[in-house]
């Protein structure tokens, strides 16, 4: 078999065609809002949202609606738990995502062994990429439209409010408003994801692709360029390595995308390890002319 008909084998089959495209979406568009995941500190409520849809999704299931509707309403209703919690108790921001998500994340495990579905909905948990269906396709490209829709609409203010929210206040924006429209675009975006990795390994593509941007680039104009470039790679990679060798899909998209940023931690010019450990040993100094022993005269 030669490299073209390596390259071009899966997309005999309409099932890997449909995982192809939602893959890449999903990539992309978590990509794109890693990148303010990663400035605003908020990469632990990505986590916290992506396990606490769970029984959103599954209660979806239940009643025949879309899963996108039950996922949004529990992402919402976990945000506005965790800040609950936080602004009225002494308990602390890690600490309220903590007991919100894995108790949201429970109640999801509970209804997945109590309801009866003809899906399998172990695949919320663990994705279930190659069992996209055209209607989970259509599904999956219009949230991916909306989400890009407002990032890049409102992607000067939600950068100003990732870098200097004191600021976007004194200028007339609303960090609170920005705020709840990150975390919109959040719950939205796990949705997408469950399609791709499931609901485990959501955290990941949420993460690795802007940390990774964030080491090769200061400037978010060209980690919003970056971050999807590296999510895509991975995530092409990492279907062709799962479709050859029989393994986890979303596993594998997830495992490529982490050895891509392990690689730039290590290379990455000026950020990288190897590079800062050449920096910080520097060049071996040379004796200065003067301070050479002069030789005795015989």
């Amino acid at each position: 078999m030669n490299l073209l008909e390596l390259i071009t084998q899966p997309f005999e089959y309409g099932f890997m065609v449909r995982a192809i495209v939602a893959t890449l979406l999903a990539a992309v568009l978590c990509a794109v809002l890693s990148c303010w995941l990663v400035l605003t500190g908020w990469s632990l409520l990505g986590d916290a949202v992506s396990h606490a849809v769970l029984p959103g999704v599954v209660l979806a299931y239940a009643l025949g609606w879309p899963f996108a509707v039950g996922a949004s309403i529990f992402g919402v209703l976990a945000v506005a738990m965790i800040g609950g919690v936080r602004a009225t108790s002494r308990v602390k921001e890690d600490a309220a995502i903590g007991i919100v998500f894995t108790t949201l994340f429970a109640l999801g495990l509970v209804l997945v062994s109590v309801t009866p579905s003809q899906v399998d909905l172990n695949h919320i948990i663990f994705g279930n990429l190659l069992g996209v269906s055209p209607e989970d396709l259509v599904q999956v490209v219009g949230l991916v439209a909306v989400c890009l829709a407002v990032l890049l609409f409102k992607r000067k203010d939600l950068t100003l409010f990732a870098f200097d929210p004191g600021h976007a206040r004194t200028i007339g924006l609303s960090p609170r408003l920005l705020g709840s429209i990150l975390l919109g675009v959040l719950a939205l975006t796990c949705v997408v994801a469950l399609q791709a990795v499931g609901v485990v390994l959501v955290v990941a593509m949420l993460v690795v692709p802007g940390a990774t941007a964030r080491l090769l680039s200061q400037s978010m104009s060209r980690m919003l360029w970056i971050a999807p470039s590296v999510s895509v790679i991975g995530s092409l990679v990492g279907l062709y390595l799962s479709y050859y060798l029989d393994i986890s899909s979303g596993g594998s998209v997830v495992l490529c995308q982490g050895s891509i940023f392990a690689l730039v931690y290590l290379v990455a010019p000026r950020e990288g390890l190897v590079w800062r450990m050449i920096a910080r040993r520097g060049p071996r100094q040379q004796p200065l002319e003067a301070d050479a022993p002069e030789k005795t005269a015989v």
